[in-house]
């Protein structure tokens, strides 16, 4: 049994099921429905397809990050029962959540002086952060530190490929990253926009394509592009989705088909309560190792 444990927060959009079956602990983000208040919990209090419905028929949806306070009840028990604690954020370029949770590590510090704790900014979002902590879950079992993995982390985390579709712009304009001009007439000429996660981990906007299944083959030709060993690449692939299984699906069945040394079928995941509250339903994301992002 390790002397620490890893942590990270419901931004990873893994499944419940799955973040036990690794050990990995969560602490959950907030978000509301025309003004109701729920906890991202991944999908317990509230189904996927329940949430996305709500959003199409015009909820109004408004998040909030783990505060300082909440990071220091979660962290508290861990230190009491004399573990460190290895915790990887939200990308810093999306929330303010890794400085919280770094000032809130400052505060326990002062308390329990014997004990360690890193804070790890992923530089990553949804279940491509996922593939960040099932990495780190790996090494764990390996018998490898908190301080191995923290290092590993902030060197490696930059060759994690985040690249994102969308098909449908209603919530992009409603955010206010997409004007409504634009939004009307990517809407009438079917333009799905193909964004990534820059090296400074934030959601930049790439290629305006048109029609769902030209974005279907670009994003898999982005894998091709970046993949470590390229078409040889057999590590792990995630996507995630929202509300469009079957999109999911077609990207998961040409990825497979493209990359036959994969480590295992490409798992699939909802996008959850937090992510999916800023991009709608009809966005599926691509998440696999490679060279390192640049802006």
């Amino acid at each position: 049994m390790s002397d620490y444990i890893l942590s990270c927060c419901s931004t990873v959009d893994l499944s419940q099921e799955h973040l036990k079956s690794r050990d990995i602990n969560y602490v959950c983000f907030h978000y509301s429905l025309d003004g109701q208040h729920y906890t991202d919990d991944l999908g317990q209090s509230m189904s996927m397809d329940e949430f996305y419905a709500k959003m199409a028929a015009g909820a109004e949806t408004r998040t909030s990050q783990v505060n300082i306070d909440e990071f220091i009840d979660y962290f508290t028990p861990f230190l009491e029962q004399g573990k460190d604690i290895v915790h990887v954020c939200l990308s810093a370029g999306l929330s303010g959540t890794f400085n919280s949770a770094s000032i809130a590590r400052e505060d326990l510090l002062e308390k329990y002086p014997d004990r360690k704790i890193y804070i790890i900014d992923s530089t990553g979002a949804s279940s491509g952060y996922g593939l960040l902590m099932d990495k780190l879950a790996d090494m764990r079992d390996e018998n490898k530190s908190a301080q191995e993995l923290y290092d590993w982390a902030n060197e490696n985390a930059l060759n994690l490929h985040l690249w994102f579709f969308s098909t449908d712009l209603t919530f992009y304009v409603k955010g206010g990253r997409v004007s409504k001009a634009s939004g009307w007439f990517g809407t009438v000429l079917k333009i799905c926009p193909l964004l990534n996660m820059s090296n400074e981990g934030k959601l930049v906007p790439r290629h305006k394509i048109r029609g769902k299944n030209n974005v279907i083959q670009e994003i898999v030709k982005k894998m091709e592009l970046h993949a470590q060993d390229g078409l040889d690449y057999s590590d792990k692939c995630y996507i995630s989705h929202s509300a469009c299984m079957e999109d999911a699906r077609a990207v998961a069945d040409l990825v497979e088909s493209r990359f036959p040394k994969l480590k295992g079928k490409v798992e699939i995941f909802d996008i959850g309560t937090t992510i999916g509250s800023h991009t709608g339903p009809g966005t599926v994301a691509l998440f696999f190792w490679g060279d390192k992002r640049e802006n």
